[in-house]
């Protein structure tokens, strides 16, 4: 019968046969082994790349006995990695390069070669039932016996670094109960704290309120008539916004928005006071505002912050006006050329409409709230306009 063993036994097998049924000693081959390396173990770090679905790299313990060459592979368990923690890969045993793959291994002629410890080295693969592990490590006592009795020096084989996992968890939307910092406190912890505020910035800025006039920027026809003012608190950055109504208008004045701080639906951040100067657009809940002018208050609250509000610098917006009197022989005479184009129905005095018409066509590019402070400042009587004796004794 081909594939089984039909060969007789040999003496040897006889003898040891005989012996044994005459109550003998069985003899132990493995005993001087068992002696010699009882409690040596060598022990390598092994990675398997798991191709499957639910995979990945799978880190193992392979652990050689030198006292009758068996192997066992122990998985390293990791937490809350998602996989079953199971403790053993491969129980003891000895471990075939080729695996036997029959339904009879025990009647199987062909030969089985097994693994030793010169075939285990860092950087080669070792097959572990069809899956093909990774020696990338090893212990001190392995390195140390691979020296003395192989005479080979074992070097670990760095591996990649994995890439971290990154678990992105949403933002809930706001509750629309208190501020966007409240409904943050009840996502952080179960018992939500109160949002701590700025109190340095709180009793150092709580008095400032600046006042801005606003228009409505909309489509209907209605909505160009509408005045508002706009208050700014300095000290926790909120806003407040009521509507100024005329009498028989058919509108309700009062408060159009309660105070609470608003986001910038461009940059995502809270409004600041450095975003609030004259000719800018807000927009608060929904509404779009352009600021058209501010109060007395607000004027010089912002000329003495001049690195908050660098538009409101008036010795930089002077350099600006004063540029092109280079080309004129005195201050006087560019002053009365500069009045000149200014006055455009000459009478003597310009207003505001008149003083930013008259830098557009010199090319003087100043920003409305640059054009404000100017005319703040030229306006010493306070009645609106400038005259030729203002402008000279202000620049002169």
């Amino acid at each position: 019968m081909v594939g089984f063993r039909q060969n007789p036994p040999d003496r040897a097998e006889v003898k040891e046969y005989i012996e044994v049924q005459l109550k003998g000693g069985r003899p132990n081959k493995n005993l001087k082994s068992f002696l010699d390396n009882d409690r040596k173990v060598l022990s390598f770090a092994i990675l398997w790349q798991d191709d499957s679905y639910d995979g990945g790299a799978k880190y193992y313990r392979l652990n050689f006995f030198l006292s009758d060459n068996t192997i066992e592979v122990k998985e390293i368990l990791r937490p809350n990695n998602g996989c079953y923690p199971f403790s053993m890969l491969l129980r003891r045993q000895k471990l075939a390069r080729v695996p036997k793959m029959s339904h009879y291994p025990g009647l199987n002629l062909r030969e089985v070669t097994y693994y030793m410890p010169e075939d285990l080295k860092c950087g080669d693969m070792v097959t572990v039932w069809g899956r093909q592990c990774l020696i990338y490590d090893i212990d001190d006592f392995t390195k140390t016996w691979y020296q003395r009795n192989c005479q080979m020096e074992q070097r670990a084989v760095a591996l990649p670094k994995p890439s971290p996992d990154v678990f992105y968890q949403a933002v809930p939307p706001e509750t629309g109960y208190g501020t966007a910092e409240d409904s943050m406190a009840s996502v952080i912890a179960l018992q939500p704290k109160p949002p701590k505020f700025d109190m340095k910035k709180k009793f150092k800025q709580d008095m400032h309120v600046m006042r801005f006039n606003a228009k409505l920027v909309s489509t209907e026809p209605d909505d160009e008539s509408r005045t508002f003012i706009i208050s700014f608190f300095c000290g926790d950055d909120t806003l407040q916004v009521y509507e100024v109504c005329d009498k028989n208008s058919g509108r309700i004045g009062g408060r159009f928005m309660e105070r609470k701080k608003q986001r910038n639906p461009v940059s995502g951040n809270y409004y600041a006071e450095k975003d609030f100067t004259v000719g800018r657009t807000v927009v608060l809940t929904g509404f779009k505002f352009m600021l058209m002018s501010s109060d007395h208050y607000t004027e010089k609250y912002m000329a003495d912050n001049g690195n908050e509000f660098p538009e409101a610098a008036q010795t930089a917006i002077l350099n600006k006006l004063m540029a092109p009197a280079r080309n004129f022989p005195s201050v006087q005479a560019y002053c009365e050329e500069l009045f000149k184009q200014f006055d455009t129905n000459q009478d003597g005095s310009v207003d505001f409409g008149e003083f930013a018409a008259g830098l557009a066509r010199m090319g003087i590019n100043i920003t409305p709230q640059e054009q404000h402070v100017l005319m703040r400042r030229f306006d010493t009587n306070r009645d609106g306009k400038i005259s030729l004796s203002e402008l000279v004794a202000c620049l002169q």
